[in-house]
């Protein structure tokens, strides 16, 4: 027996917030960026809502779901350009308005990717978007978390495959403890770097660690210092699916890992597990008032 049976969350998702789905249904277009981190059968300890590692067996039965409900697969990018303009308009980007698009991606750069996940993405004919933290990858294998991350090499390769490579910051650090010139260093020599091994432009960044959603100060300097470094989008820990007017820089993001099994997955696609942000940002809310 999974592990998702004891899920609070999950209960909750299928069981309560499903029935009131077709009552808070967002209008427009609507796309479910999905975050992976390690797609491994490790086992981890904790309640279920922090596991970060997808099993290869779960995540097949994932894109076999995404296949047979005829989604198509787009770039954190290109899902940012569907979203809405730099003026903030909308983007007509679909020939049919029925057509389902998911963004599928990765944090941390783990060799596990190309071993388990890309295989899986190929054959079902899927895009995904990965994101580096530069300081462990190399020209051979280093670990981040005790895992081994993808070399240069590889990334090389992947990259004439058809995966988009963005920035996860140098060394994956809380930014709200740094100094700002640190921050900057994390952001803007991350995607210099990608940039030189790709001979590409990199447009995409991953925040590290809980997104400070809360700190409106914080997340406009963010911004600027994102926009000034030639990204045009950037994706969090914020959960939900993303919508028209939500902002390019911190899109939301829907975690997955081998606690979503079929129902629960298909739940969260269509946005049922949206309601988890309320909490979310309740509760960052009230520990920031608490200090």
């Amino acid at each position: 027996m999974r592990f998702p049976a004891l899920s609070i969350d999950r209960f909750l998702t299928i069981h309560f917030f499903s029935l009131l789905a077709p009552f808070r249904a967002p209008k427009g277009i609507r796309i479910p960026i999905l975050m992976y981190h390690s797609i491994s059968s490790l086992p981890e300890k904790g309640y279920p809502y922090y596991w970060l590692n997808t099993s290869p067996k779960i995540f097949k039965e994932q894109m076999k779901i995404l296949a047979e409900n005829q989604y198509r697969a787009v770039s954190v990018s290109k899902a940012a350009e569907i979203i809405g303009s730099k003026e903030g308009q909308f983007i007509p980007p679909l020939k049919d308005p029925r057509e389902r698009l998911v963004v599928i991606t990765f944090d941390d750069g783990y060799q596990d990717f190309e071993i388990e996940a890309f295989p899986i993405l190929k054959e079902c004919k899927f895009s995904a978007t990965v994101f580096l933290p530069v300081g462990f990858i190399s020209k051979e294998r280093s670990n981040f978390k005790n895992k081994r991350c993808l070399s240069w090499d590889r990334i090389r390769e992947l990259a004439k495959l058809g995966v988009d490579f963005g920035s996860h910051t140098m060394t994956h650090p809380n930014l709200r403890d740094l100094q700002w010139g640190q921050v900057e260093r994390e952001i803007i020599t991350s995607k210099g770097i990608i940039e030189e091994n790709l001979g590409k432009r990199v447009e995409s960044f991953s925040y590290p660690y809980a997104f400070p959603d809360e700190d409106r100060g914080l997340k406009s300097k963010l911004r600027r210092l994102l926009t000034k470094s030639g990204y045009t989008s950037g994706v969090t820990t914020i959960i939900g699916t993303t919508t028209i007017g939500d902002d390019l820089f911190f899109m939301k993001r829907i975690p997955i890992s081998s606690q979503d099994d079929s129902a629960f997955f298909q739940a969260k696609l269509e946005g049922r597990y949206d309601w988890v942000r309320g909490i979310q940002y309740g509760f960052k809310w009230l520990k920031k008032t608490i200090k």
